[in-house]
């Protein structure tokens, strides 16, 4: 049978066999070219170079251990020293000369870093090993996760290093170290920006730094290249199962990363926690906790160890019924009650400028047990306690730890009902804050930025002061480092502090400068540790007729004078209020007694005397609540964190459902402290309640209505501070 010729499959199967005869024919000529090129001498040399190469790679050599622990070492000594060089500075003198070569020499930047590595034999103080320490847990973790020796040392230096110079550079700038909170500059996509930050004469330092780590990188990958040891510990992914050595070694190798990972996040979890493992440990190796100034703690316990112990601080527990609908009808309970205080009160907060004074260490001495003056050194602001609402407040502190009382005031949080751990507010929580509350936004609210506010005659590096104020939104932060500066800056005799005279003239400018109310917050520093003969003509060296040692008694006669200065300096600022033609009213208090008091401090009978000063709220003759005086069972004892309730009160002022759950509880709970156990632990201690008697009171025993309001309390310092912010929603903060 024949087939047709225009059959498909007979075409095709011509179509192919043309193909592959065009295709053997186009072939033959490359490969015959190929051939002659592969077979010239100089890709021959470079295939026989390959080869070579090749055979060695596949025989080089495993790095031993003892080499990966070696260079380990080297490594991590260089990052300890270039992060603790990264908080010195070469000290200047005004007059060279008269310095001669050793002190010079000592206080150098060498100097200091061989200080600091030789503490451990003059001193005993283990800091170098423990920054060595810490810093090797970050080190293992990136060896054990990445398993890749060379590689993890490349890394572990560009951090280290990076972290060194941006370290060097912030404390130049703002004589702050870098903090955990700084990181959420990148995180909110800012990290774009960071070269505009570097000054003119940090780009060597950054350029340097750039072609060093260049240059280490590639060696690292080299030698990664290079060492026959492809793993530090032998691991399979793909064929995990495939033997008993295969499955030891990615057993190892998942045990090895998970522990180092465990020992990094406990140590860097527990630090700032007391009596924890990792807070003892580092105690024990001469770490001591400064959280009064980030530069002072990095400067003396090392960046890394600043870093980490402000990594994480426990907050608060959630309490059990914390939810979103909890938060409602809490919020919904205390505007309805707000707003049947409101409807017999007669005027705003606003109206008033507010004047709130932190006088540093003010307290009246003649209650101090042991203490026995012939004159009185605070006779004018006793008159002005006399005539206007007063009293005592229960301080969580004893010669220390200023923001605390400080955040209280301003914040109305209680340090009491945050967890035994947090020892800073200031420091631990406020940088990881996005929106902080505080009173200073009640004059924002109605008069913007210019609402409010700060002055404080010192360095706005303490207490991370200058960032917080920005969070809180004060307007302006004036410091004796500000831009521009403090304007008063004037002594007393040889006094290392600015004056309270001199402090209370910048607030006079500030009132006669604005045309509207204001908040303004003032924190001076006359009276702050240590105390020495500074003062000329001191009459209470003979004025005090005291059984105490000769020592104690120096340094408290030289602390009494300075509160006599204050006292006179207090009296003439609210006389010039009086003449002004503005309603103004002043919250003053002192934050804390100096831990001078060491005699009496001996006795625990004295805790809850020792943690009394004195406060006041007064205002001039213009404003509607001029010689006002609570009564004294609302008055008599009470916490910083109720000042501005209770001024609200006595200045028959409007209030918000958040002012008037911290009255309903001040009513109950007069005064609510985290009472501390001891001068040298500003920031450890129990939450300690006081009647209006200032009586001592267990929770226990407290009202049932005592232990409700202090239940919403606690929710409502969760929610403003670890929790979802529910109240937010609900105008819980507005003045109605």
């Amino acid at each position: 049978m024949e087939t047709d010729p225009k059959s498909p499959a007979k075409s095709t199967s011509l179509s192919n066999q043309n193909d592959d005869s065009r295709d053997d024919k186009l072939s033959l000529p490359f490969a015959f070219g190929l051939a002659a090129f592969m077979s010239s001498k100089p890709i021959a040399a470079l295939t026989k170079v390959a080869s070579f190469l090749y055979s060695l790679l596949k025989k080089r050599p495993r790095c031993p251990y003892t080499l990966y622990a070696l260079v380990m070492a080297l490594v991590d000594s260089a990052a300890v020293l270039f992060l603790q060089w990264s908080m010195y500075k070469e000290p200047t003198y005004a007059d060279p000369d008269a310095i001669d070569t050793t002190t010079k020499l000592l206080n150098s930047v060498s100097g200091q870093l061989t200080k600091f590595v030789s503490q451990m034999w003059m001193e005993q103080k283990y800091i170098w090993l423990l920054n060595f320490l810490a810093l090797g847990m970050v080190y293992l973790v990136l060896v054990f996760v990445l398993n890749r020796f060379w590689v993890a040392t490349a890394i572990f230096s560009i951090v280290t290093s990076v972290f060194a110079v941006a370290n060097s550079i912030k404390v130049d700038l703002r004589n702050e170290p870098i903090i955990p909170s700084d990181l959420g500059f990148f995180s909110s996509g800012n990290g774009g920006e960071i070269m505009s930050f570097i000054p003119k004469n940090s780009r060597p330092l950054v350029n340097g730094t750039i072609t060093m780590l260049i240059w280490l990188t590639i060696i690292c990958l080299a030698l990664q290249l290079i060492d026959g040891r492809r793993c530090v510990i032998s691991f399979h992914w793909r064929r995990p199962f495939r033997n008993v050595k295969t499955i030891i070694g990615n057993c190892t190798r998942i045990i090895a990363a998970a522990l180092s990972i465990f020992l990094l996040w406990s140590f860097t979890w527990n630090l700032g926690v007391n009596d924890s493992w990792s807070y003892n440990w580092a105690k024990s190796l001469g770490d001591n906790p400064a959280l009064w100034s980030t530069a002072y703690d990095a400067t003396n316990n090392g960046p890394a160890m600043n870093f980490l112990r402000l990594a994480h601080a426990k907050i608060m527990d959630k309490p059990e019924n914390y939810n979103e609908a909890t938060m409602a009808a809490l919020a919904k309970r205390y505007k309805k009650s707000a707003k049947a205080t409101n409807e017999s009160r007669a005027n705003n907060l606003t109206d008033n400028t507010v004047i709130m004074i932190l006088s540093e260490s003010f307290s009246d001495p003649t209650r101090v047990p042991g203490v026995e003056l012939t004159e009185d050194p605070m006779p004018n602001i006793r008159a002005i306690k006399d005539i206007t609402t007063s009293g005592l407040m229960l301080s969580p502190a004893i010669g220390g730890g200023t923001a605390n009382i400080e955040h209280q005031a301003l914040t109305g949080l209680s340090l009491a009902l945050f967890d035994d751990s947090m020892q800073s507010p200031y420091q631990e929580l406020v940088p990881h804050q996005k929106e902080p509350y505080t009173f200073n936004q009640i004059w924002n609210s109605k008069y913007g930025k210019n609402g409010s506010v700060a002055f404080h005659p010192y360095y706005k590096d303490m207490y991370l002061r200058d960032s917080n104020y920005k969070k809180f939104k004060f307007g302006k932060l004036y410091t004796l480092d500000s831009s521009p500066a403090i304007t008063h800056q004037d002594h007393i005799d040889n006094s290392l502090y600015v004056s309270d005279k001199a402090a209370y003239q910048n607030v006079l400018d500030a009132l006669n400068n604005s045309d509207h109310s204001q908040f303004i917050q003032l924190v001076t520093m006359q009276n702050h540790a240590p105390y020495d003969d500074y003062y000329a003509n001191n009459q209470f060296r003979e004025a005090d007729v005291s059984r105490l040692a000769d020592d104690e008694k120096w340094a408290i006669d030289s602390y009494i004078k300075g509160i006599n200065l204050t006292d006179q300096a207090t009296e003439d600022f609210l006389n010039q209020l009086n003449s002004m033609d503005k309603p103004i009213t002043v919250i003053f208090y002192g934050d804390h007694l100096p831990g001078i008091y060491t005699t009496a401090a001996a006795n625990t009978n004295n805790a809850i005397a020792l943690h009394e000063t004195d406060y006041f709220i007064w205002s001039n003759q213009v404003s509607a609540s001029a010689g006002i005086k609570l009564d004294q069972q609302t008055s008599n004892y009470t916490s910083s964190s109720y000042f501005m309730a209770l001024a609200a009160e006595y200045m028959n002022a409007k209030i918000s459902p958040y002012l008037e759950m911290l009255t309903q509880t001040q009513t109950q709970i007069p005064a609510i402290s985290r009472l501390v156990s001891s001068n040298n632990s500003w920031g450890d201690g129990s939450a300690t309640y006081l009647d209006a008697n200032g009586n001592r009171i267990k929770r226990k025993d407290l009202s049932q209505k005592a232990k409700q309001l202090l239940d919403d309390y606690r929710l409502v310092q969760y929610d403003m501070t670890k929790g979802k912010g529910y109240l937010n929603d609900y105008d819980f903060f507005a003045v109605q």
